[in-house]
């Protein structure tokens, strides 16, 4: 059977097995006059033989819905193709849009070609929706030369424009991580040029229009189209500061919030993002709980190991926020943990059996310690790594006994650029350097102007950390090779405005073999 053929005959199968649930589609999408692709289109988790593609319908984006449809399941045709043409098909079918999932579409597309660029649309009725651009992942066993991606989080809306998302999308990756932070769940506030659409966000209706409001954003849209996302959450896709079944404000008599409570939350809001980003069916969310942590080879040039560093955490310890090292002994708790026992286990395992040249792991808050320079003393940071010493010990006697190969992690969170150098004892500066840290600033959340230059002048009381920036909204971009990774940190000279220009702030580059990152 030629594979035009086998196409065809697939997508008829699929057609046959969506009849009974897409009964009434046609006509409802015949009765649809305006634009319903407002939220734009975007690919995900990408694998050597396939990706998802994802859209969600929508024709009022800030209305009081946030959809505009008619009740009911729409039939959504697709297409992958391997030209901006699509003169030249690889792939094509039909999802159901249904309004129990926000009318978002999610499509495993298999059958694909490793390392192959493709791009790809929807259909409702005779409308198309934009067109966007993936990739494929590579072989597991291929020998690849070269890799090029960007990893970004903290987008805030209030903060500012997504000007960086428009210069990402420039910038012909393979893929692109979100390590977290993606919306935020605050109402109207700050001094910023945009604002919230409502109060802070607690019910599933909430946090969908929350997300119709950041995706109907043109530059974040034009950032998915342009490549296949992988992305892990952090705390603002539900509340700042969550840990586990712990909301931030706790029992207060103020804002008394039971676990059990913050738990309906939680379920509310791990709906919302799965509706609204390119993950897979094993991602689906069960109540409260969603599978988050996964992982993503390049061939046997870099592994990808992504975690979840909230829904399985251990609550932060002494109240949270900010305390000198002395005033939390809890915070090396043999039991506290910021990945659960189950996700660390997964972690070391696949650290230890690992092929890959370079070994990535992608998370949400910074691991190596750092001591901040407050009015009453140097403070840890109690809901990063600092809060869990046990945790990052284990991680780090495992990365100095078992020596897995150039081992680099990726944090988010902090709004602001870094590069460390992870030591295999942070309170020993002559201990040796088992990994690299690279930090990316956030794409538009702000870093307290008062605490520059303070914690600038703190860099020689934490003689690990090679670079700090926290003056500038952007991105990181990577170059990997067999023999270095250099990292860009990409920043904009303002998201107060549309206009913005983008330009390389630093590079460091890390030589394979060598841990540690030196200024390139």
């Amino acid at each position: 059977m030629s594979i035009q053929a086998a196409l065809s005959r697939r997508a008829l199968l699929q057609a046959a097995a969506l009849l009974p649930a897409l009964a009434g589609c046609a006509p409802s999408a015949a009765r649809i006059s305006q634009s319903v692709f407002t939220l734009g289109v975007a690919s995900g988790d990408p694998a050597p033989d396939g990706v998802v593609l994802w859209t969600r319908l929508c024709v009022d984006p800030l209305g009081p819905t946030g959809y505009g449809l008619p009740p009911g399941p729409l039939l959504v045709h697709w297409e992958v193709a391997h030209d901006q043409e699509f003169r030249r098909l690889a792939a094509h079918g039909m999802a159901s849009a249904a309004p129990e999932r926000a009318y978002a579409v999610h499509v495993e597309v298999q059958g694909l070609e490793p390392l192959r660029e493709y791009f790809y649309r929807f259909r409702l009725g005779s409308e198309y929706s934009p067109v966007g651009r993936t990739k494929t992942l590579p072989e597991a066993a291929a020998d690849v030369g070269w890799l090029r991606f960007a990893f970004v989080s903290c987008s805030d809306y209030q903060a500012g424009f997504f000007n960086a998302y428009r210069h990402l999308a420039e910038e012909e990756l393979d893929f692109i991580l979100h390590l977290g932070d993606y919306i935020y769940e605050y109402g109207p506030e700050g001094n910023g040029p945009r604002r919230h659409n409502g109060p802070e966000v607690v019910t599933l209706d909430d946090y969908r229009r929350r997300y119709a409001l950041y995706r109907a954003d043109p530059d974040l849209q034009a950032a998915h189209a342009a490549a296949a996302w992988i992305a892990v959450p952090d705390d603002h896709e539900v509340e700042n500061n969550y840990a586990a079944q712990w909301a931030e404000e706790r029992l207060s008599s103020e804002a008394p919030v039971t676990p059990a409570d913050f738990l309906r939350r939680r379920a509310a809001a791990y709906q919302a993002y799965y509706e609204n980003m390119p993950l897979r069916r094993s991602s689906l969310p069960r109540g409260s709980q969603m599978q988050l942590y996964r992982r993503f080879g390049f061939g046997r040039l870099a592994r990808f190991s992504m975690l979840d560093t909230r829904q399985y955490r251990s609550d932060q310890p002494c109240g949270d926020g900010f305390q000198p090292p002395a005033h939390c002994p809890a915070r090396a708790a043999e039991n506290g943990t910021l990945t659960g026992p189950e996700q660390e286990r997964w972690l070391l395992e696949g650290l230890a059996n690992s092929p890959a040249r370079w070994n990535v792991t992608g998370q949400q808050v910074m691991l190596a310690q750092f001591l901040w320079p407050l009015p009453g003393g140097a403070a840890l940071n109690l809901d990063g790594w600092d809060g869990y010493a046990a945790g990052r010990s284990r991680l780090l006697g495992f990365l100095q006994e078992r020596r897995p190969s150039n081992p680099v992690i990726l944090t988010g969170d902090i709004h602001s650029a870094w590069v460390h150098d992870v030591l295999a004892d942070f309170d020993r500066p002559e201990s040796a350097v088992l990994a690299t840290e690279l930090v990316t600033t956030s794409l538009s959340a702000e870093f307290p102007e008062a605490a520059l230059d303070a914690v600038a002048l703190s860099l020689s009381h934490n003689p690990h950390t090679r670079y700090f920036h926290g003056a500038e909204r952007g991105y990181a971009r990577c170059e990997v090779t067999r023999e270095s990774w250099r990292t860009d940190f990409r920043v904009v000279n303002t998201v107060l405005s549309h206009a913005s220009q983008v330009r390389t702030h630093a590079s460091f580059v890390i030589e394979d073999g060598q841990p540690g990152a030196r200024l390139a």
